[in-house]
């Protein structure tokens, strides 16, 4: 075994061999990332009153008998509807060695679609957050918040990062590190308790600095890629000005000024610049891959994208306004294959960008 850090993609499948993660159907081509492992949905889902934690010495099959209302089978494809809390048991268990953790995450076109998707476990008292040495099912909890969604069997909502030990670069290092092999363009390094980025409202060309969800909107198939029409489900917004005034209740799509790179041996994850930046949430998508953005893997100019909502009361986002901040991580070993390099990967290179399952605009 290698020092503390995040597991590679063949640590991942190391794990797999030797049992420490359970499948009930065989691997997916491309579920194992460079240094995450996505999660299949099962074929039944439980429609919640509410969300909930199982919670210490409790099993979420004990709290889906206190909540559920009813079941629906998934085999045929079904609707998830806006709104709703549903708990959907994964394909994969976990039977974790003393010492390694876990954390799971929305996958990026998740998060664009603002469909919260959280990781829920035996005895857990925090979401997406899974102890060390974790014996049991995984469950992911659904809620859409802007679209109903038609929904399979084996579609991978959500992912899991597995690490051993700490191994998160602290304020130092991470200046070292930008130093070193720059770690953002287009804006400065605003390093405090991790990397921090700013929202991008004044394009070097055109005034579309983002997308606001339509409130009123059919169902997207999470299968269809690209076969959805943006202006069915989005409303652009544009501004020459550098501001925008956030509604309450509704949900963007924005874009950082800055591009972003995460070296080969560097894993990151996106997080709250501060509890409270602002009447705003930014970002349910927070994983970000070695190579992301990285040269020598296609990514030059990667910029993150950012998914925004606003709470109680409207407010003024100004251009170049930090809104979160990037934690890097080290990895246990460099990973066999980086992000965007020969593998499929959705957004390396990105600007502002809808999730893969509408048109190009």
């Amino acid at each position: 075994m290698t020092g503390p850090g995040v597991l590679p993609a063949q640590q991942i499948r190391a794990l797999i061999e030797a049992g420490a993660i359970g499948l009930s159907a065989p691997l997916d081509d491309g579920q194992v990332q460079p240094a995450s492992l996505d999660l299949r949905l099962g074929d039944v889902a439980y429609r919640m009153r509410a969300s909930f934690l199982a919670g210490a010495g409790a099993t979420v099959a004990e709290r889906l008998a206190d909540f559920e209302m009813h079941r629906i089978d998934l085999t045929g494809g079904a609707v998830l509807e806006k709104g709703c809390v549903y708990v959907v048991p994964l394909m994969e268990r976990l039977a974790l060695p003393e010492g390694v953790a876990a954390v799971a995450n929305a996958k990026s076109s998740t998060g664009r679609l603002d469909l919260l998707t959280r990781a829920i476990t035996d005895g857990g008292v925090e979401f997406d957050r899974i102890r060390p040495g974790y014996h049991g099912p995984l469950y992911a909890e659904i809620c859409p918040r802007s679209f109903s969604v038609l929904v399979r069997p084996g579609q991978r909502l959500n992912q899991i990062r597995f690490r051993r030990g700490q191994a998160v670069l602290d304020d130092a290092e991470l200046t070292a590190l930008h130093r070193a092999v720059g770690l953002v363009a287009g804006g400065p390094a605003v390093i405090s308790e991790g990397l921090g980025f700013s929202v991008d409202l004044k394009p070097e060309t055109g005034d579309l600095v983002g997308y606001r969800a339509k409130p009123h909107s059919g169902v997207i198939d999470l299968d269809r890629i690209g076969g959805h029409d943006p202006a069915e489900f989005w409303e652009e917004i544009r501004t020459d000005r550098g501001r925008i005034i956030l509604d309450p209740g509704a949900f963007y799509i924005l874009v950082s000024r800055e591009s972003v790179h995460i070296p080969p041996d560097y894993a990151a994850e996106m997080a709250p610049y501060l509890a409270m930046v602002g009447e705003f949430r930014v970002h349910y998508a927070g994983f970000f891959d070695p190579g992301f953005g990285h040269d020598a893997a296609g990514g030059t100019g990667s910029r993150g994208v950012l998914e925004v909502r606003c709470h109680e009361a409207p407010f003024v986002l100004e251009h170049g306004q930090v809104v979160g901040r990037l934690v890097y991580e080290r990895m246990a070993a460099r990973p066999e294959t980086l992000y965007g390099a020969g593998i499929a990967s959705n957004y390396q290179g990105q600007g502002l960008k809808l999730s893969k399952h509408f048109r190009a605009p």
